[in-house]
């Protein structure tokens, strides 16, 4: 195999599509940061047991293990920065109140985890901390949008869901962790056969509603037909209500509900939504409340937040132009140098044309160039 041949799922980025990422990055860091989110910058491995604790199977099975040859203790590439940032808020930082933390940087997985996707995704992300309300879920999802409109991506579609409507649908039905999984997965697919099958035997409410959510995807009216579907099923109105609330201040949004979606079901606590786009093949922004993400660092309290990957969104939308940029002679003379020097503190982008090499094309737009004109360098349209 040739040394250059790089590994499935896994690419160099090249200088515009780098550019775009790079300007994205700074771009959504800054808009968390106006939102009052404080950067941190968690490690790319640690122990294993302190990268996985809590997180369950799924992400377990999406990290990179290796051994530490300074203490011959398993560590862990990260595969998702969230327990991260959690494990920082409980230990690290302790503070009282609201905590709000945001972050960017690579992740790794063992596998990609949609059709077409990068082992190597960039993972921003912005978590609230320290506050029960649905204040905190919809600032999340308020972020989430601002942060989609400043990278360009337009016509998107929300869609929300609550996984304590299953939860409740299940209290008190003892089921066991492989009938759980297939319920799951019968509740993804919306496949109402497997369902039937799987839940014959459960009391007849838990085992109707099970059944009603399969159909129970769409726009608002699915939150009234759920409202009818599972009166008898006790919390879920307050549930629906608190959908309901979230969808009507989404100004100018377009919302749907699948309450039938689980994904995340053992990582979220209560709502979550996912945000989708045309082109993507898959949502772009993942989130909702979690509370139970900080329980294993000793610290339970309540969470929000959501993440993207740089990456999948730079390929759902246009690419950006070239960087405008000025051409200037290359030289030694100290007046050019000087009048160089000043374009580049002023934050223009100037290239210098070696010698021999005056009509490559690079990825800057030179649309203008430093000529010298009676005596003195200026700069003039090309």
């Amino acid at each position: 195999m040739s040394a250059w041949v790089l590994p499935d799922h896994i690419a160099d980025v090249l200088p515009s599509e780098a550019r775009h990422i790079e300007e994205l990055r700074r771009g959504l860091l800054d808009t968390a940061r106006c939102y009052g989110y404080e950067l941190v910058m968690p490690p790319l491995l640690e122990h294993l047991e302190s990268l996985l604790t809590g997180t369950g199977e799924a992400l377990d099975l999406q990290t990179f293990k290796l051994v530490d040859q300074l203490s011959g203790r398993s560590m862990g590439l990260r595969a998702d920065t969230t327990p991260q940032v959690a494990r920082i808020d409980a230990h690290l930082l302790n503070r009282k109140g609201v905590t709000r933390l945001c972050y960017c940087g690579p992740v790794l997985h063992t596998r990609p985890d949609r059709p077409h996707a990068t082992r190597e995704p960039l993972q921003f992300g912005a978590e609230i901390y320290g506050h029960t309300g649905l204040e905190a879920d919809l600032e999340a999802l308020q972020l989430a949008r601002e942060c989609l409109r400043v990278a360009n991506v337009r016509d998107t579609t929300i869609d929300l869901a609550d996984v304590r409507i299953v939860r409740s649908l299940l209290a008190g039905v003892s089921v066991s962790p492989q009938l759980l999984s297939g319920i799951h997965s019968a509740l993804a697919a919306k496949d109402a056969g497997e369902l039937t099958v799987l839940t014959r035997g459960f009391p007849e409410d838990s085992r109707q509603g099970l059944l009603a959510l399969v159909q129970l995807y769409g726009d608002s009216a699915v939150l009234a037909e759920a409202e009818n579907a599972l009166k008898r099923i006790s919390g879920v109105s307050q549930v629906l209500s608190n959908l309901k609330w979230l969808a009507s201040r989404l100004d100018g949004a377009s919302v749907t509900f699948d309450l039938a979606d689980l994904r995340g079901y053992a990582y979220y606590s209560g709502a979550r939504f996912a945000i989708y786009a045309p082109g993507a093949s898959d949502a772009l922004v993942r989130g909702g409340r979690y509370d139970e993400v900080g329980a294993v660092f000793g610290r339970n309290r309540p969470a929000a937040g959501f993440s993207l990957d740089i990456k999948q969104v730079v390929g759902v939308v246009p690419p950006r132009a070239l960087k405008a940029a000025i051409r200037a002679p290359w030289g030694e003379a100290a007046d050019v140098n000087a009048a160089i020097g000043e374009l580049r503190s002023a934050g223009e982008t100037v290239v210098c044309v070696l010698p021999g090499h005056e009509s490559e094309v690079d990825e800057f737009h030179c649309d203008r160039e430093l000529v010298r004109v009676a005596g003195r360098w200026v700069v003039q349209a090309v």
